[in-house]
Formats: structure tokens, sequence, C-alpha cells
């Protein structure tokens, strides 16, 4: 089986390493910066995306965004997925990737909507989970190559579910990581002992290995990102539009989407999404001096 990947951001360079530790791997980037890693994995470096599809049975993609495809996806990109596979790992809206599932199917391929629930250290160790939609078939036949990646990859229905189940899975990590930050803002504030403030959290009913990472973030002041505070933004717009769509208030994600809009206007867009902290602390200091 020979595998493709296309995009090598903070999730896709993990992703891509995973998987040429057990397949054939052909590679493409916009930019370059991420090549050297993969090529000492073994990996191929393609010229172009086009490149990866003729060197590859399947086709992961990890892009940021919506125009990110849309600047790779042209006619000869579709006619080149004759009989492949492409599995799509990145957070679009349900709509655009019932439009891809459609191209993909029209030019003779199959398709695979398999967003994932995890950050950059479930990438790296393997345990991402999957939530896989389209043909159940096509989703079992593939099982075994998503395995590198996934610690779970779970059916979800239809395309356009997946993406739908990680809404509703994104909301409550957003506004989780929201409320996380906020609770250590007041926790400094008032003074406490951090680290007996962590302790408390970790040896209660609320620990897990996510809270457990994040504390000890915004302990060390380590704004690297895990989850980019960019991608945050991006899911957030992605939930309310869901919402909207289905009809229901979204009161929690509105708000965490106006935070974290702000931690991109103060230059934080790179950083880890519990980043949002930092807005939180600006929000009490204007309140403080006014």
């Amino acid at each position: 089986m020979r595998v493709g990947f296309l995009g090598l951001g903070v999730m896709g360079t993990p992703m891509a390493l995973n998987l040429s530790r057990r397949f054939p791997l052909s590679v493409w980037n916009r930019s370059p910066a991420k090549y050297a890693v993969l090529r000492q994995a073994g990996a191929n470096i393609a010229e172009s995306p086009i490149e990866v599809l003729e060197q590859s049975d399947v086709i992961f993609t990890m892009l940021f965004n919506e125009r990110a495809f849309d600047t790779i996806m042209d006619k000869p990109f579709y006619k080149a997925l004759a009989g492949k596979t492409l599995i799509n790992t990145s957070s679009v809206s349900a709509d655009f990737s019932q439009r891809l599932a459609a191209e993909v199917s029209q030019a003779g391929g199959d398709f695979v909507e398999m967003p994932v629930s995890g950050s950059r250290v479930p990438a790296e160790q393997g345990t991402l989970v999957g939530m896989m939609a389209g043909d159940e078939a096509v989703a079992q036949r593939i099982q075994s190559v998503v395995e590198p990646i996934t610690s779970a990859a779970i059916y979800c229905g239809p395309v356009g579910m997946g993406l739908k189940t990680k809404y509703a899975v994104n909301l409550f990590l957003i506004t989780m990581t929201a409320g996380l930050a906020e609770a250590m803002n007041l926790a400094q504030a008032q003074g406490l002992n951090l680290d007996a403030f962590a302790q408390v959290i970790q040896a209660g009913p609320m620990a897990s290995a996510y809270s457990g990472l994040k504390i000890q973030k915004m302990l060390n002041q380590d704004w690297s990102a895990q989850a980019a505070i960019k991608d945050c933004y991006n899911s957030t717009q992605l939930i309310q539009t869901a919402a909207a769509g289905s009809g229901v208030n979204s009161p929690l994600i509105q708000l965490c989407g106006t935070l974290y809009k702000q931690a991109i206007e103060s230059g934080l867009g790179e950083e880890d999404m519990i980043s949002v902290m930092k807005v939180i602390g600006a929000l009490n200091a204007e309140k403080a001096n006014s």
C-alpha cells in the first residue's frame, strides 16, 4: 500500500511520520520547511500534490481550511484521483466535505471523511480518534491504513456525520479549555499556591490527561502550540455555523469565538489554545484599571 500526505502542519507532520513507519510515503507541503524530518524518515518529497496522487494508492489531506483545498484541487487533481482513495482529516464544513466527496466519486475515486480528535501530542503518539464517514465498506477497507495514526477510528455515518461529530466534540473541548484558563486566572488573582491548585484538579473527578497537560503549560508559561489559537478560532466558526444550521443556541462557543478572535488580534494566533489565558488576564487587568 502506497500512502500520500498533503499538509505538514502541527498535526500533519507527526501523522505523516507515523504513517512513514508502516507504508511507503510521499508528501507535499506548501512550505518546504517541514520536509527535512520527513526526508530523514525516508519519505519521498513530491514536487506537487498531483505527484503525490500519482505515487499513492491512499492519500491523506490535512490542510488548514477550505481555501487551502481550493488552491490545489483543480481538474487535473481530480483526474489523478481515479482509482485512488482520498481521506480528509482536515476540519472543514460538512457542505464542503459533501461537495468534495461528489467530485472524488465523479473522478472515479473513493472518499472517506475522517476528522480527528486530539492535538499534537496524540498525533505524535498515534492515538488520535478518527471520526469516519462515507461508504462504510470503504471505511472498513482502510482501517489498516489509519491504524498508525489512531487509537480508535469510529464510523459515524454518511459523509458529513464525521465532521458534525467533531463539531460537537470540539464544542466541549474549547469551552472546557477556556474554563480551565479562566480558573487559572482566578487562582492567580487570589494568590493561591498554583501547584496545590493543579494537584487538587488532578486528584479529583475532573482530572484528565488533557487537563494535566494544559495546566502544566500554564504553570510553565509554555505557549508552544499543540493546537494553535488560529485553528481553535477556525473551529469555533465551524461550530457556530453548524449550530445555526441545526437551529440551536450555542452561547458558550460564541463567547469562546470572541475570546479566540481577540487572541489572534493580539498576535497569539500561532500559540497554543490555552494561551487564551492571556486574553482573559488582559481583560481582568483592564477591569482593575478602569
